[in-house]
């Protein structure tokens, strides 16, 4: 168990060097999303290297609402320090703005530090924000922008945390800023560069060209703007890293659903229960033999 009896390995260095190791290996680290503990531990015992918190589905499994800024620091951060507390893998999450101006950048960085998670991807989008995938975005000034990224590098307090900038200024003004953006936040000290929903191969591949020894991230936003590449053409072009931040989101939505339309049609499970996970399974999924381990030794 993750958090109990357990210390976990420095986050931040593995989450680094396996970025490196993926960069340098043209083999991209794939991360998919989780918005709780639960999705989290699946993605471990699925045997992938790290996971990443998802801002779109942590709003829509806290609120039930769509990511356009609705959450803030105090909440994001809490159910950061859940999913970090349940598996033994390297958390990036999602830090949005970084909520509020260069200084509340700072207090963001410290307070997912103190969470417990590997890295953040901050963005260069006005508050409220919204999904990057989603029509009618703004973006601040790039000033500003890289004013953030320079007061994030210098509030870490491990130098291994991961900062990843994210430009979402290819929507509003194109991708040439978008690229401009990015060589700024190089500069400015972030470790890798997320261009967010380029649309087409040939944008893609131009980002791709422009920053051959920086380390990519690849958002593979399922139903989003950018084309749904194979990790193979993905590697191909020299991303480092694949986030899938709503898969899980979406195929355990239409899950329950499928669930609850079968419930109110037969008035009770009796008839497709053998269809669902066990209780056993279950329990044994989140860990329940390991708590009767230790009731036994402490006993």
């Amino acid at each position: 168990m993750a958090d109990l009896l357990r210390t976990h390995p420095s986050e931040p260095t593995r989450l680094r060097s396996l970025i490196q190791t993926a960069h340098n290996d043209r083999q991209p680290l794939v991360l998919p999303g989780c918005y709780d503990a639960l999705g989290a531990r699946l993605i471990e015992q699925a045997g992938f290297e790290a996971s990443y918190m998802t801002g779109f589905g942590t709003t829509a499994s806290l609120l039930g609402r769509p990511d356009v800024g609705l959450l803030g620091l105090s909440e994001m951060v809490d159910n950061a320090r859940r999913i970090v507390a349940a598996t033994d893998l390297p958390v990036l999450a999602d830090a949005d703005t970084g909520y509020g101006n260069q200084i509340n950048v700072i207090r963001t960085v410290q307070e997912y530090e103190r969470a417990g998670v590997a890295g953040i991807h901050l963005e260069d989008q006005v508050m409220p924000k919204k999904c990057g995938h989603m029509e009618n975005k703004q973006v601040v000034e790039g000033s500003e922008f890289l004013g953030k990224i320079r007061a994030a590098a210098a509030a870490r307090q491990d130098p291994d945390f991961v900062l990843i900038a994210r430009t979402d200024a290819r929507a509003p003004h194109g991708l040439d800023e978008a690229i401009r953006r990015a060589h700024g936040a190089v500069e400015a000290g972030a470790d890798v560069l997320f261009v967010e929903a380029l649309q087409g191969e040939d944008e893609i591949a131009r980002v791709s060209a422009e920053f051959a020894g920086v380390p990519l991230l690849f958002n593979w936003a399922e139903g989003g703007k950018t084309p749904p590449l194979t990790r193979t053409e993905i590697a191909d072009l020299g991303f480092a890293m694949i986030i899938m931040p709503i898969g899980t989101l979406l195929a355990a939505t239409a899950a329950m659903q499928s669930f609850l339309a079968r419930l109110k049609e037969d008035g009770t499970p009796a008839n497709f229960v053998s269809e669902l996970m066990s209780f056993g399974g279950f329990t044994d999924t989140i860990g329940l033999p390991e708590i009767t381990d230790l009731e036994q030794r402490f006993s």
